[in-house]
């Protein structure tokens, strides 16, 4: 039975996660430069949110060569005001480029094929480098939430951003 590929893009393609891919998803989300800015789940949350009715666990890889360069982690899917929430974007190759082509196929795949109305994430203050992409690809800062996140004894903020999908029609 052959994986199945959500969406392509010039380098990269979304595939969707299957269970042999949660050993590969538990080493990036805990390897400290990408574990400092996300709350890392458990195995078991990983497992109970693999793939379901409202959310879905997405691999981001290379077409060429099929290596793993990310996963994403999507909620919202049943939502039904149209808004899709994009939990997990944690990509192991940075410096790529393969941020910025990740952003520009989740829009996509958001706002042309799944017809959603907005799209938000949520991203630590002081994550100048995803902020930057974030932005770049159209995402609007919408809210600060001051000292949400308790990490090693410190409080943390989250910035809430958003796209509509006649912002990305826009673009």
């Amino acid at each position: 039975m052959s994986e199945l590929i959500i969406k392509k893009g010039q380098k990269l393609q979304f595939r969707q996660a299957v269970e042999k891919d949660m050993d590969y998803i538990m080493q990036v989300e805990y390897k400290p430069e990408n574990a400092q800015y996300v709350i890392p789940y458990t195995r078991d949350v990983h497992m109970q949110t693999l793939n379901t009715k409202a959310a879905i666990h997405l691999i981001i890889e290379k077409i060429d060569t099929k290596e793993k360069v990310g996963f994403l982690m999507i909620a919202g899917l049943d939502n039904p005001a149209k808004e899709i929430e994009f939990t997990r974007i944690i990509l192991d190759a940075k410096g790529k480029g393969y941020g910025q082509e990740t952003l520009q196929l989740l829009e996509s795949w958001a706002f042309d094929d799944l017809k959603f109305h907005r799209a938000w994430l949520d991203c630590k203050d002081y994550n100048a480098r995803a902020l930057h992409v974030y932005e770049k690809a159209g995402f609007v800062r919408e809210g600060l939430i001051r000292e949400t996140i308790l990490t090693d004894g410190k409080y943390e903020n989250l910035i809430i951003l958003g796209i509509l999908d006649r912002e990305y029609f826009a673009q």
